[in-house]
């Protein structure tokens, strides 16, 4: 059951089928599980209907069995009116309102009146208790709130045996209406009338078990289902700086003085600054294809939380092995998609590495106003390799910093941490990165945080100082004045005394 899901209709249709639940337990199962149990989720907010079959052929133990079922499933939910509101439907030939969705508001007593309630021993049929809850549970006038997308509204359907009405029709007026069917068999069943009444994917919606007996066990699955993470608490969310917790899902944000970008996730401290940045990314063979693969999605990722446009970030491309390959130059690419799909179709070298050349061409030629660098605007250079380079960087690496780029080095694998420091700018330990696996990339472009700012104006600083220093001196200026006028009114005041 997803949680954006408008409206849910359990539909435990226990009618029967041979359908199994899962031995092993999903990812998303193991972290609904680990977040329950750490109290990291709460239920969302729905209107939930319980519609239970009691005709002839549920014999009263099991029908018992049933409401233990119910009550173990309202346990897990927060109850009340501006949280989780239940009724109860009761069924056979003929439908019984049994509790409205407006009529208790804590589980203690939602929970007394489940066990009150007595089976009719008729006959089943489902239909129209389903179309009963359509027209007469989920309406306002029994408690039922406005449709909106945060709210879901859930009808458990307990059946024990094959309906003596039509129910597809019904079934799918309910979907059509936005309403989401779960359908549960027990015993011997109708397996073609349980997935008519369930929502795709049937897998997801459609379950059975055994006998009365062991109904209990479909508990923890409803409990999971209701269950909506904290994502932020969880940490499955990919914010930068601030993540912020909303129904089910999450927002980003960022700290006093960043801003968020465009892509929702990044923040920048200078936002509005115009920057070249170029990457220069190690296509040696040692690399292999598949890890080349990795660091193209790790470059993409760090476009996303560039400004990308004419005026403001412009991107450039350096591949190199035992030769340096421009990919394409800075400002060919003003906007995101463009820019991604060329880092996706770089070729891979797969030769040496000669990480000295490649920087020496940074400086040379990537920076180059006749490569499409632009006077006056801050520059940024991005060297990534995964082994020790097979020339000398010393020259290379200190004539970048002298040219005025700002450096990022990135190594994984095999990279020489004292390389990566010497390319890198000061202070280096925000301006290099290591990791020892490829797959581990992600964690560095989430770190790597391009701060540049724009140069204050000297000139602009030293009018502030001037400013500052008249401010001031006004300031004293004027406290001198009024301790005088202070001293003059204290000796008027002597005298007239």
């Amino acid at each position: 059951m997803t949680p954006a899901a408008p409206v849910v209709l359990l539909l435990l249709g226990l009618m029967g089928a041979h359908a199994t639940l899962p031995a092993v337990p999903s990812l998303a199962e193991l972290r609904t599980a680990a977040a329950m149990a750490a109290g990291l989720c709460k239920t969302r907010p729905t209107d939930l209907v319980f519609i239970v079959d009691s005709s002839r052929s549920v014999r009263p133990s099991e029908f018992e069995q049933v409401k233990v079922f119910l009550a173990k499933v309202i346990e897990g939910l927060d109850v009340g009116p501006n949280a989780t509101r239940v009724g109860v439907v009761n069924y056979a030939s003929r439908v019984k309102n049994e509790v409205s969705l407006k009529t208790y508001r804590t589980k203690a007593g939602l929970v007394k009146a489940v066990t009150k309630i007595e089976p009719l021993s008729t006959g089943t049929m489902t239909g129209l208790a389903i179309q009963f809850a359509l027209n007469v549970a989920f309406s306002e006038s029994e408690g039922a709130r406005v449709k909106s997308p945060d709210i879901s509204k859930v009808a458990i359907i307990v059946t024990d045996g094959r309906p003596q009405d039509n129910v597809k029709e019904v079934a799918q007026r309910a979907r059509d209406a936005g309403i989401e069917l779960f359908s549960i068999g027990v015993g011997r069943v109708d397996m073609n009338t349980l997935r008519q009444m369930a929502s795709e994917p049937l897998d997801d919606h459609v379950d059975y078990v055994e006998s009365y007996s062991v109904i209990e066990k479909l508990t923890k699955k409803f409990q999971e289902a209701f269950c909506v993470s904290d994502l932020c608490a969880t940490g499955d969310h990919d914010c930068e700086q601030v993540c912020i917790s909303t129904p089910g899902s999450f927002k980003c944000a960022c700290k006093d003085g960043f801003t968020l970008l465009d892509d929702g996730r990044s923040c920048s401290a200078c936002s509005g600054a115009a920057t070249d940045v170029v990457f220069v990314i190690d296509g040696s063979k040692s690399v292999r294809p598949e890890n080349f693969e990795l660091v193209k999605k790790w470059i993409n990722q760090i476009v996303d939380k560039l400004d990308v446009s004419e005026a403001k970030t412009h991107v450039g491309l350096v591949q190199y092995s035992s030769s340096v390959k421009q990919e394409f130059p800075l400002g060919r690419f003003n906007n995101k998609k463009d820019l991604k799909d060329a880092v996706k179709k770089m070729a891979y070298m797969e030769r040496g590495t000669m990480t000295g050349q490649a920087l020496r061409y940074l400086s040379d030629h990537s920076f180059n106003p006749s490569q499409g660098s632009r006077p006056g605007v801050a520059k940024v250079g991005i060297v990534f390799t995964d082994g020790r380079s097979q020339d000398y960087i010393g020259d290379a690496a200190k004539k970048a910093k002298e040219n005025g780029l700002k450096m990022y080095a990135v190594g994984v694998g095999n990279a020489v941490e004292d390389e990566l420091k010497e390319i890198a700018s000061e202070p280096t330990g925000e301006h290099y990165f290591y990791t020892a696996d490829f797959k581990t990339m992600t964690q560095i472009a989430k770190k790597l945080q391009i701060n540049i700012c724009k140069e204050e104006d000297p000139c602009e600083c030293d009018s502030l100082v001037k400013f500052q220093k008249k401010v001031e001196e006004a300031l004293q200026a004027l406290t001198k004045k009024l301790e005088s006028v202070s001293k003059r009114i204290a000796a008027l005041e002597s005298k007239i005394v």
